[in-house]
């Protein structure tokens, strides 16, 4: 990279806006090289700053006096030349990759559904049974006379998968 700036980065996006309406909104000022727009890990959604890289550092000042300030789907876009000096050497790294939310109900399914050994489920089981003479204490300590059921657990954890004989 030379020593003058080539990017302009762009603040205050709309929330639906996706990579391509970007570059071709901002193609009209000259060739865009690259176009990063930040995102939400988890939803995908825009966390309303970018970055765009022009070919040449003249058309990125262009687009930083023309676009600040710049009334654009309801927002005022805060635009910026940044120096390659202040630019993360990682800005760009995967910068064409496509977001897949996660899927954390799956996620939760599978830890939620995995076999368990014998110490992990005696572990949960003496959880439950803390929290269980806990909430007994509190109960006695408010003064409520409360006759609480005991809990019914098996040390054994039960089988998740049937397993039939041939």
């Amino acid at each position: 990279m030379g020593t003058k700036a080539k990017k302009a980065m762009k603040k205050n996006m709309k929330k639906a806006s996706s990579n391509n309406p970007s570059q071709g909104y901002f193609g009209q000022f000259g060739t865009v090289k690259r176009l990063r727009i930040a995102r939400n890990k988890k939803t995908g959604k825009s966390r309303h700053f970018g970055y765009i890289e022009f070919e040449s550092p003249e058309v990125a000042k262009i687009v930083a006096d023309t676009m600040h300030n710049y009334l654009l789907f309801e927002h005022l876009l805060q635009v910026h030349v940044v120096p390659p000096e202040h630019v993360h050497s990682r800005l760009w790294k995967g910068f064409s990759y496509r977001h897949k939310p996660v899927d954390s109900v799956r996620i939760e399914r599978k830890r939620h559904d995995k076999e368990r050994t014998l110490e992990e489920h005696k572990k949960l089981v003496d959880k439950i049974v803390r929290h269980d003479q806990k909430r007994r204490k509190r109960i006695e300590a408010a003064g409520i006379d409360y006759e609480c059921p005991e809990i019914i657990g098996n040390l054994q954890p039960a089988p998740k998968k049937i397993k039939f004989d041939d």
